[in-house]
């Protein structure tokens, strides 16, 4: 049996004493990015230059939420650097660099026997696997909470030598210089950091990091709308002028190019036949190369590879395809029937046990993640050494992969980390850079392997499907007196861990996971209002159709149970919406506040009929939002006209990129309450493009005006937030406009 860092782990637990021996031994790590010529290295995570340029590493993949200006920013700042001589490197998977904030919260996945262990980011446990796995993996919107204190330090640590080296020379106390806008500076006299660098990089750093008495933090009032920024983006003039490397720009020398086609989702796919005779008229064209369940042909260009593939018009038998029939009758028959996994229980269970007075059923569809970039890999195998420039969000799992593929050695893995043109967690799937790796192999050149639109969508996992059936117990007054949750969604975040860590098939991940508890599945399923009895209860639906994570994740579905549910609570108590969850929120005074301040800034009118109004709130980690939508029905269908939010996300970094990743998220959201499902009939798709997916268009998109609130907490990701409350605020103003009540995601399968 193959050996994972898993097996190790769990193996020690199981023999006892193991654990311990494996955590405590000592480690030392190689830089993983050595200094050019002219740049002296200062810590993993930055060079500095003779010519004064300061480059940092970013061992996150940029794909969009601007991870490569957030720490770069942070470094700035700490190190008293000019920004406009700062510049940034991903970074390429190394110990140095290793998540522990992610770790930490992923433990169920790592190590689900004992995850209580590990559960803390600074636990010795947590920081050798990590480092041990090289786990840098960019999700949950860590990157902040992960790497903004070692960057920090490294720069802190780094001022500290270039003013050592400055006072050498002019004969003063290190500790009496400043550094500011790229020179250090001591009684009217001054350097710039690039004369300092080569001696700088001699000193010792200080043991203890010198650090700014405050970290980096920009005020939500100092930059109103048209404002000039601080810190625009590093990665903004590339994108503009098209000198952003994506791994579909990456030329080699000799380089082929290879199109694919998928089998069905399904048990046990395997090739069937094809044409291969047929494609030997087209121009360019070179050769097939077959996998277990996919066909590739490769070619000298990309067009004459995907005209060749459709000449050879691949067969494939699978055993049992997957069907939405078939899945709808198995979510049906396991909230009924299935026994459930209690998450959580508060207050006396004989409040929330058997029949509650008010049940209402709510449903969410699977859902595509519709990227704009498809999937896309360079692989070049030589002299058993395999490179490979890939857009992952998971870069050394990635490498695992194609190692395990080709049977070499992962340290024979060379992997280029590219940036990706949005991903949603659609990259923590990482089959196109095995596929590139099989095929470089079998041709003998290297290949670029880019999936066309409908191997997106016949080959991507979907968002699982989730049914809730919401309980309550209303007192006297209307309010909420025991609330229960009686949620059906296969265990799909145990299941994504089987194939991160354990290296399973979907269809044995799907096997390994039957049946289990996934708290993770039902992440947020707790509302954050006070409620004296309250239970939440996973029912683990096995079905066929293997699943993977998306943007905003379980709190996609769990933000629209909840704040659907309350609404009507409210409406059936007679009570006003927004006064109804004031009540309830003496113990949360943040989310109270963005509550109040969404009002305003909504000019919020009560929710009354026909106002087309609804409100929501939701909490993500310790990020706070509150959504106001304005929505109608006209001849065209839904529309919504205006979002309001109100973010509390701690102490801004950047309110820019703030700003951008909740008016994506609410605009990524409304995505999946308008659209983005799919039905499947034996094995694929109903739709193989995202034109008639629902998905807003520029018109179609809201008037969206973002606000937040100063707060002195820690950093919390605003990236998810407002992916989790626009379903139910959009719900809610349908219902304000049509007095319908839609508890369907996307709202277009219902009658409207």
């Amino acid at each position: 049996m193959a050996l994972t860092r898993r097996g190790v782990l769990v193996g020690a637990l199981a023999g006892g004493g193991l654990v311990l021996g494996f955590a405590l031994r000592p480690r030392s790590y190689p830089a993983p990015l050595a200094p050019r010529e002219g740049e002296y290295a200062f810590d993993a995570w930055l060079r500095i230059g003779t010519d004064g340029v300061v480059t940092v590493a970013v061992p996150q993949v940029e794909m969009g939420q601007g991870v490569t200006t957030l720490i770069p920013q942070v470094v700035a700042h700490e190190l008293g650097a000019d920004w406009r001589q700062v510049a940034v490197e991903p970074a390429p998977p190394s110990a140095r660099y290793a998540n522990l904030a992610l770790a930490a919260k992923w433990a169920p996945l790592w190590m689900p026997l004992a995850p209580s262990l590990a559960d803390e980011a600074d636990d010795l446990l947590t920081r050798r696997w990590a480092e041990h796995g090289r786990f840098n993996v960019t999700a949950d919107g860590t990157s902040l909470d992960a790497y903004e204190a070692p960057a920090r330090a490294a720069a802190a640590c780094a001022r500290a030598m270039l003013a050592q080296a400055a006072a050498a020379r002019w004969g003063a106390a290190w500790e009496a210089c400043d550094a500011q806008g790229g020179f250090i500076l001591h009684e009217g006299r001054r350097l710039a950091f690039g004369q300092l660098a080569q001696e700088a990089s001699r000193f010792s750093p200080p043991a203890t990091p010198p650090l700014r008495p405050n970290p980096v933090a920009e005020r939500p009032g100092e930059f109103p709308p048209g404002a000039p920024l601080r810190h625009p983006r590093l990665d903004l003039p590339s994108k503009v002028d098209g000198s952003w490397t994506f791994a579909g720009d990456v030329r080699l020398p000799g380089m082929v190019y290879a199109a694919i086609r998928h089998a069905p989702i399904g048990l046990s796919a395997s090739v069937a036949g094809m044409e291969e005779d047929a494609a030997k008229g087209t121009r360019g064209f070179l050769r097939t190369v077959t996998g277990d369940d996919w066909v590739a042909a490769v070619a000298l260009d990309s067009w004459s590879a995907e005209q060749a593939l459709a000449r050879i018009a691949p067969r494939f038998m699978v055993a049992a395809g997957v069907g939405s029939d078939a899945i709808d009758a198995a979510m049906d028959e396991g909230l009924r029937t299935l026994d459930a996994h209690r998450l959580r229980q508060e207050g006396d269970s004989a409040i929330v046990t058997g029949g509650m007075p008010i049940q209402l059923r709510y449903e969410v569809a699977p859902a595509v993640h519709a990227t704009i970039e498809t999937a896309s890999a360079v692989a070049r195998l030589r002299d058993g050494r395999l490179e490979l420039w890939v857009g992952t969000q998971a870069p050394e799992a990635t490498r695992e992969a194609a190692a395990r593929a080709l049977g070499i050695g992962v340290r024979d893995v060379v992997l280029y980390p590219m940036a990706i043109g949005g991903s949603f967690d659609r990259r923590l799937e990482f089959g196109q850079a095995v596929e590139a790796a099989v095929i470089a192999k079998a041709v003998g050149r290297p290949v670029q392997l880019t999936w066309a639109r409908r191997e997106e969508l016949r080959a991507g996992l979907p968002r699982a499907p989730v049914v809730a059936v919401m309980g309550a117990r209303l007192d006297t007054e209307g309010g909420i007196a025991g609330w229960r949750a009686r949620i059906a969604v296969p265990a799909t975040a145990r299941e994504f861990g089987r194939r991160l860590f354990d290296h399973d098939l979907p269809q044995e991940a799907i096997s390994a996971v039957a049946g289990k508890a996934d708290a993770m599945a039902l992440e947020g399923a707790a509302p954050p209002y006070a409620i004296p009895h309250l239970a939440i209860d996973h029912v683990p639906v096995r079905i066929d159709l293997p699943t993977a994570r998306m943007r905003g994740n379980a709190h996609g579905w769990t933000a629209f149970f909840n704040e659907s549910f309350v609404d009507e609570l409210a409406h059936r108590s007679g009570r006003e919406p927004l006064s109804y969850r004031m009540a309830m929120l003496g113990k949360d005074p943040r989310l109270a506040e963005c509550l109040q301040r969404v009002a305003a800034l909504s000019q919020w009118g009560g929710g009354a009929d026909a106002s087309g109004q609804g409100i929501a709130c939701h909490v993500v980690g310790e990020g706070r939002i509150a959504v106001v939508a304005s929505a109608r029905r006209d001849a065209e269908g839904v529309r919504v006209d205006r979002l309001s939010a109100v973010a509390d996300i701690g102490r801004i970094v950047n309110l820019d990129i703030a700003r951008q990743q909740v008016e994506g998220g609410l605009v990524f959201g409304l995505g999946l309450a308008l659209g983005c499902a799919v039905r499947y009939e034996d094995g694929r798709p109903d739709s193989e493009g995202i034109g008639g997916m629902g998905l807003p268009t520029l018109a179609d998109c809201p008037e969206i005006e973002v606000e937040f609130i100063e707060s002195k907490a820690d950093p919390a990701d605003p990236g998810e937030l407002g992916v989790a409350a626009v379903a139910p605020a959009v719900a809610n103003a349908l219902f304000s406009a049509t007095g319908l009540r839609l508890r369907r995601l996307p709202f277009f399968g219902e009658d409207l």
